[in-house]
């Protein structure tokens, strides 16, 4: 079994840190509730990321192989809930209140991740390429997913601490508004890309 690390090593961080549903959600959470408000979210979306990235390295091959209709379905269903976060993000009052939006928690984070096209075909390319010889391999899988998800939890966590940072710099009004718009704009645009309407 021989495996490419340094082109394995670069697909996974710049795919993981780079901006996507989940990163931008975690980053809004940690502006409106900050990082601890934002923790059972994060913890959600590395438990959906745990549970794609285990089934991807089970069946990648064969699950689009023998249902290839499931895959503008899974589409079609991750830029919805994209979408309904960004609605959400965009009416958010960013007062800081304790009459604030709730932080969105566990189940919102799990099923962002489980119907997050980004990240199913982030799992398929990595099982199918850089990770062909242990797909399929449970006793290499036990290391290599617990290894990706504390990766995926780093990249949200910084996303979310960014947010957090980015909360104690902002006083004005227009200034929050202007994140909260900036925020539901990058998700937007991912549920456009992901759907396939750009």
């Amino acid at each position: 079994m021989s495996i490419d690390l340094f082109p394995l090593i670069s697909f996974v961080l710049i795919t993981t840190f780079t901006p996507g549903p989940a990163n931008i959600s975690s980053a809004s959470m940690g502006v409106l509730h900050g990082y601890k408000g934002a923790l059972k979210f994060l913890l959600g979306l590395v438990s959906g990321f745990f549970f794609i990235m285990t089934l991807s390295g089970l069946i990648s091959a064969t699950l689009l192989r023998f249902f290839p209709a499931l895959e503008p379905i899974l589409r079609y269903l991750g830029a919805a809930y994209i979408l309904y976060l960004a609605f959400s993000i965009l009416k958010a009052s960013y007062t800081f209140e304790t009459g604030d939006l709730k932080p969105m928690g566990y189940l919102h984070g799990l099923l962002l991740q489980i119907s997050n096209p980004k990240l199913l075909v982030y799992a398929f390319t990595l099982f199918s390429t850089f990770l062909a010889p242990i797909a399929g391999n449970m006793a290499w899988l036990l290391w290599v997913v617990p290894l990706l998800a504390l990766i995926a939890f780093s990249a949200t966590s910084t996303w979310a601490l960014f947010g957090t940072v980015i909360k104690t710099y902002l006083h004005s009004p227009r200034a929050k508004t202007t994140i909260n718009i900036f925020l539901s704009l990058f998700l937007i645009y991912s549920a456009v890309e992901l759907a396939g309407i750009l």
